[in-house]
């Protein structure tokens, strides 16, 4: 099927219906996911999408793209209810957002207008390396682990903030995936670092939606009902799907064994970043 400039006439209805069908299930799944171990739904919305697009032959060039500016429209909606209940809960680090918020936003619309102007190739494999390097410290960071007391002072800091806000725009994630890691690895209380990367997620998220629709407006091979590079479809399927399937996963977390799940979950996640990468190169 060649979709360069995809519309409803390209597709037939049973692969409309696979392709709702597909979208409801990745919501299950990030849900469920983001319940047991309390990860991001981007980092496995966009691998899931991505292969999604692939067997309904989206178009190469755009469906990587897709696939991350989807995955963060979904954050704003989940990443909302996230930071705001963390909020409530007193776990967001106030003061440490008023002073970073402006080096991760910069980040943001530095790392949106890099993925906007590269091939669907280059950013597939940003995907990939960054997932492998988040399956090894999953699998091989001790815990309680760190490498200081706290964060260093600037500009170090505010390179990180950058580097948080360039590299998860890039992957369609928000801030759990990188910035929890980030603030533990300088020896942040585990539910501080939570609630705060779950704040940094609507920084993340909220421009980084907004640029994917402008970067990829007009632009030719987009699966049907696209704003930009943001699938209207997969917008209001995931997000239900995934609110509902949240507290599923969260109830399963406490009745296995914690650990083993997040070893399967990076192994997953290792697994998916290679065939990626090996996808590009080979």
């Amino acid at each position: 099927m060649n979709n360069k400039d995809a519309g409803l006439e390209d597709l037939s209805l049973l692969s409309i219906g696979l392709l709702a069908l597909a979208l409801l299930a990745t919501g299950v799944v990030a849900g469920i996911i983001a319940g047991l171990l309390g990860v991001g739904g981007g980092i496995v919305i966009v691998p899931v999408l991505y292969y999604m697009f692939t067997a309904l032959e989206i178009d190469p060039s755009v469906l990587m793209h897709v696939a991350v500016g989807t995955s963060l429209a979904t954050i704003l909606a989940t990443g909302t209810s996230s930071a705001r209940a963390h909020f409530k809960r007193g776990s967001v680090d106030m003061d440490l957002l008023k002073r970073w918020w402006w080096a991760i936003a910069i980040g943001v619309f530095a790392g949106a207008s890099l993925a906007g102007n590269i091939s669907g190739g280059a950013l597939t494999l940003v995907f990939g390396i960054v997932a492998l390097a988040v399956s090894a410290n999953m699998m091989f960071r001790k815990d309680g682990s760190h490498l200081a007391d706290k964060l260093p002072g600037s500009p170090l800091k505010e390179v990180l903030g950058f580097l948080i806000g360039g590299i998860s725009v890039m992957m369609g994630i928000g801030g759990g995936t990188l910035g929890v890691p980030t603030l533990t690895l300088f020896n942040y209380p585990i539910r501080k670092a939570v609630g705060t990367a779950a704040a940094i997620g609507l920084i993340i998220a909220v421009p980084g939606t907004l640029l994917s629709i402008w970067f990829g407006w007009g632009v030719e091979g987009r699966p049907p009902f696209s704003l930009g590079y943001v699938n209207l479809v997969g917008f209001l399927l995931i997000i239900p799907a995934s609110t509902l399937a949240a507290p599923l996963g969260a109830k399963i977390a406490h009745a296995i064994d914690p650990s083993k799940l997040k070893l399967v979950f990076a192994l997953f996640l290792g697994f998916t970043g290679l065939r990626m990468i090996y996808g590009v190169l080979v």
